[in-house]
């Protein structure tokens, strides 16, 4: 049965190659390619190729920075940064203390530029349970509002995505104007918002996330 296969496979390349024109083959070593094409530039425009001098936003191997690990300044240029620690002892009521959710935990590295009104940001939350809930657009949030005092959310940050209890992670950069969804007197807390009031006072801000277990806050982070 083996050999019958074989006989007829070799009998279609039989009649394949007595169907197809055997022509000489060309000796590829040997051809030059038009000036700006080929393989054998001796660099590629800039943009293309493998030699790129730097490589878009959020891709190749030179990230500007990696989930869970601080934002280098020199890349952004930031004007500001800073790393918070945010955890459920810090979070409060108005001025009474709730406890947070117990057993979360949450590391915000933020990079301000001021002179264009953005905020860079690098979330990583552990140990969150339920689900996000905020009268705001998202339940992730830098708000005004001093050590042991609740106030309103300047900037959303996207909420972190990832595993049910295991690690979140929310990574991005926003630019002013900004949105929170949440209106008070009429008007939306981020508007008119601008990241040098940060610079200017930052002990009067702080980070947090909002969980349907712990609507309060699951965890909160001053800044320092």
């Amino acid at each position: 049965m083996l050999q019958d296969k074989v006989s007829v496979i070799l009998a279609l390349l039989s009649v394949s190659a007595l169907a197809t024109p055997v022509e000489k083959r060309q000796d590829f070593s040997t051809i030059h390619y038009p000036p700006g094409t080929g393989e054998d530039l001796p660099s590629y425009p800039p943009g293309t190729g493998e030699n790129l001098p730097f490589y878009p936003p959020g891709t190749g191997e030179n990230l500007p920075f990696y989930p869970g690990t601080s934002i280098p300044n020199p890349v952004f240029n930031f004007t500001s940064t800073y790393h918070v620690e945010a955890t459920p002892e810090q979070v409060v009521n108005g001025t009474t203390p709730t406890g947070g959710l117990k057993g979360c935990h949450g590391i915000y590295d933020i990079g301000l530029i001021s002179d264009i009104n953005a905020i860079c940001f690098s979330i990583k939350i552990t140990g969150f349970r339920g689900e996000y809930q905020s009268a705001a657009r998202t339940a992730t949030h830098l708000h005004e509002a001093a050590k042991g005092q609740s106030g309103p959310p300047r900037v959303a940050f996207p909420n972190p995505e990832g595993d049910h209890e295991g690690e979140r992670l929310s990574i991005g950069c926003l630019r002013g104007p900004f949105t929170t969804g949440l209106m008070m007197d009429g008007k939306d807390t981020g508007a008119d918002f601008q990241v040098g009031q940060i610079e200017h006072e930052p002990e009067k801000f702080m980070v947090d996330i909002h969980s349907s277990l712990a609507v309060p806050g699951a965890v909160r982070g001053q800044l320092p």
